[in-house]
């Protein structure tokens, strides 16, 4: 093993004397690099973005923006990165110093007051800009549509960028005068290239390692080992202990390039989705194939948190607030459990076991989550939460429904934030079951449904706004589904 690198803005860095858990974003900053800042330290502004080279979904490789506050920097050994100082001379063919147009776009706009965030914006923007099958993307009806512009640029690439002082308008209006990327321009010809390969990793410094290895068997021997470790593949979650509660690892296992947790399989009785496959990669894999998961994908969190958020870790935390799980859970998920010994497969709705605990043993971890086929064709995920998007859900229930003839053959419910764990409600579904799919059972089962679970008082909402939530999600299925038949 060679002594931990990265490549940024083109050049080699050695990432000693960094200590294992120092971020992406310290380890930038240290360097100089301060057009990467710090704003919340839990992946919720955006302004610490920057480009990583990730395997391509239609090409060899793609620009993709992530959190540098949240990613230990020794979790890019071996990889490349590109910072907004990089972006204007790696993106733009020209005399130095010349603006990249994103950037260009930004200034000319008034994209920018303070400036502070304008570097996360003009990172995530690039993102966007690079995106190999951007196009135009004309309004059928010949109006507007308020979320992709007419050079297809899809403004949910800027979620979890936040401003506070511009106003978003500007920002908008430059994401949508970007134009194609040049011919002779470096990074999109970087896109026709190989990403770099993964590369094992032995990070020891103070006491504290951080480790990747280059197969599933090796990892799961290391964990067998060190059956304590932390295990990380996006590193959204651990990210935010590390930053906003100080803790600290004495070992920290990295699993997201793990090629056998990187697959995603569709087969004539089931789909199966790897564990470290992150969110944005399963969304434009499966391309809408399985619908319930295409509605939970844009109410994930921010584009920059599903670029490197994976369902093995959703899943893995155990919180019983996570969105995955209710969704995985109308979807009568499994989830793939590996350790050294062999694997074994648990259905989701027996791995929970208490709050943040699950069946899932020391030295063991989820290689796969398991989806079921045929899929029930009448779905929906409601989340309720403060904000639309980027935020966390007061409620989030996910439904799962055959309704054939006009009776509902089979129901799955999925809920997550009403008890210690994600749960399915079964009553509820007993409810439903067997009978006409009409108002009266509707409004009965969603009385049935405001009793399942057992939700509490916080400061996201009541116990009683969380029970009235529960029912009212059922009652807009009805209708969204009314509607959609009588259009």
């Amino acid at each position: 093993m060679t002594a931990p690198r990265i490549t940024v803005n083109g050049s080699e860095a050695p990432i000693a004397p960094a200590a294992p858990h120092t971020t992406v974003l310290d380890f930038l900053r240290e360097r100089g690099l301060t057009g990467t800042k710090e704003g919340c330290a839990e992946g919720e502004c955006g302004a610490c973005a920057v480009l990583v080279a990730r395997p391509g979904t239609d090409g060899p490789t793609d620009w993709v923006a992530v959190n540098a506050c949240l990613l230990p920097a020794a979790a890019l050994d071996g990889q490349e990165v590109v910072t907004s100082e990089g972006l204007a001379t790696a993106g733009t063919p020209g005399a130095p110093g010349t603006l990249h147009p994103v950037q260009e776009e930004m200034a000319v706009r008034g994209g920018s007051q303070c400036g502070y965030c304008t570097p996360g914006f003009v990172c995530s923007m690039a993102a966007e800009y690079y995106r190999p099958d951007r196009c135009a993307h004309p309004d059928p009806a010949g109006g507007t549509d308020p979320e992709h512009g007419p050079n297809g640029f899809d403004l949910h690439a800027l979620s979890g960028n936040l401003c506070r002082c511009t106003g978003y308008r500007p920002i908008r209006d430059a994401a949508f005068a970007v134009g194609a990327p040049a011919d002779e321009d470096p990074l999109a010809r970087r896109r026709e290239q190989s990403p770099p390969a993964p590369v094992a990793t032995e990070y020891v410094r103070g006491g504290s390692s951080f480790l990747r290895r280059n197969t599933l068997g090796e990892t799961l021997r290391l964990l067998r080992e060190r059956p304590g470790a932390v295990v990380v593949a996006g590193s959204t979650d651990w990210g935010v202990e590390v930053n906003i509660r100080a803790r600290r690892a004495d070992c920290v296992i990295a699993v997201d390039r793990l090629p056998e947790l990187r697959e995603l399989r569709l087969g004539s009785d089931a789909v199966e989705i790897g564990a470290a496959l992150t969110l944005t990669e399963i969304e434009r894999r499966l391309d809408g194939r399985v619908p319930l998961l295409a509605e939970l994908f844009p109410q994930f969190a921010s584009r920059l948190i599903r670029n490197g958020a994976t369902l093995g870790g959703n899943l893995g935390t155990g919180s019983p607030i996570g969105d995955s799980p209710p969704v995985l859970l109308a979807l009568e998920a499994s989830v793939v459990l590996a350790d050294a010994d062999g694997e074994r497969q648990v259905p989701l709705a027996e791995y929970f076991t208490g709050y943040r605990q699950s069946v899932r043993r020391p030295g063991e971890l989820i290689r796969a989550v398991r989806l079921p086929l045929p899929l029930s064709p009448v779905v929906a995920f409601h989340k309720i939460a403060k904000r639309r998007f980027d935020d966390i859900s007061s409620v989030a229930v996910a439904f799962a429904l055959d309704v054939e003839d006009g009776i509902v053959r089979k129901a799955r419910i999925g809920l997550g934030g009403v008890a210690a764990t994600p749960i399915r409600a079964l009553t509820t579904e007993e409810a439903l079951e067997g009978r006409p799919w009409k108002a009266e059972t509707v409004e009965a089962a969603a009385r049935v449904l405001r009793a399942e679970g057992t939700p509490l008082n916080d400061q996201r909402a009541s116990a009683a706004y969380r029970s009235a939530m529960l029912g009212q999600s059922l009652l807009k299925l009805y209708a969204q589904t009314t509607e959609a038949v009588s259009s």
